[in-house]
């Protein structure tokens, strides 16, 4: 009971005690004598308070994060789906673009010369028993094509179709060992033949027929034609010497030659399936570096 008695006593005494300070704290404000006290205690609370935040934040962020995470992730797949879609979309426009940059070469070549063309596709580089270089194409006999039809592209000569399917064609490229076509040099009448010698298709070897006859240098070549224009047709730009063999003594002069068209890179190409009227001559070679002549598509020729 004395306990009881005397806790309370305490008590009324410590509230007592408080309520005269708060009271005078109160009524002198900024001078009162407590002030120090009541930094301290703002300190020792304020500190507390950064503590329990500092525990309690990362708990929070933690649970936010689970909710937000499913979102997260959808939108980080959505975002690189798109991604995705306009790179293979660029990458569709450039290949349109290049597509249509060969073709409209094709066909400026194809309405100079006269020639009249189906064009199509290289799908495939493959080896033929007893030949090294041919290719082959994505259109057949249906299109129109036959074997022993002129090929070429935007830039020359690529060689003649060997066989023909319904739907594609084998073409023999100019590049082969097993290839000859007749040709001439650019400006003249003298006349030669067109080997193959391998090599990827970086050179051809022209061996004119009449050896006085000049042969130099950056002289350039075209076809010289066949009979009925099979299997090449007349007037198409072949190829750049590039060396010309010393062939002392000898009935023929023999010169390697760059061609126009780079066997290497096919692309779009067109088979001749009608020869031109008449012998486009020099007509169908590029303009020289400095001429202002350039080729343009004409009305003849082009792709039915």
């Amino acid at each position: 009971m004395r306990d009881s008695r005397r806790a309370r006593l305490i008590l009324g005494v410590l509230l007592t005690a408080a309520l005269v300070i708060l009271t005078v704290d109160h009524r002198t404000g900024e001078s009162s004598p407590l002030r120090p006290l009541r930094a301290v205690g703002a300190w020792v609370f304020g500190s507390a308070e950064q503590l329990g935040g500092g525990v309690v934040r990362p708990v929070t962020t933690f649970v936010q994060a689970l909710f937000t995470a499913p979102a997260a992730q959808e939108r980080i797949r959505v975002l690189t789906e798109e991604n995705a879609r306009l790179r293979t979309g660029m990458l569709a426009d450039k290949l349109d673009a290049a597509r249509s940059s060969e073709l409209k070469k094709l066909l400026g070549l194809a309405g100079a010369g006269g020639y009249k063309i189906v064009t199509g596709n290289v799908v495939a580089r493959r080896g033929q028993p007893g030949f090294e270089d041919t290719v082959q194409i994505d259109i057949g006999s249906a299109d129109g094509v036959q074997p022993e039809m002129t090929v070429l592209n935007g830039d020359g000569l690529v060689g003649r179709v060997i066989h023909a399917s319904t739907t594609s064609s084998t073409v023999l490229l100019i590049s082969d060992p097993a290839s000859a076509a007749g040709a001439r040099l650019e400006g003249g009448r003298e006349i030669g033949v067109v080997h193959g010698v391998g090599e990827h298709g970086r050179l051809v070897q022209f061996r004119l027929l009449d050896s006085a006859a000049p042969l130099v240098r950056g002289g350039r070549i075209v076809s010289f034609g066949s009979q009925n224009g099979r299997p090449y047709v007349p007037g198409v730009p072949v190829g750049v010497i590039e060396r010309v063999e010393s062939t002392p003594g000898e009935l023929t002069r023999i010169a390697y030659a760059r061609p126009f068209a780079d066997l290497t890179a096919l692309d779009a190409v067109g088979v001749v399936v009608e020869a031109p009227k008449r012998d486009p001559r020099d007509a169908v070679l590029p303009g020289k570096e400095g001429d202002a002549v350039k080729r343009t598509p004409t009305r003849r020729g082009g792709s039915p």
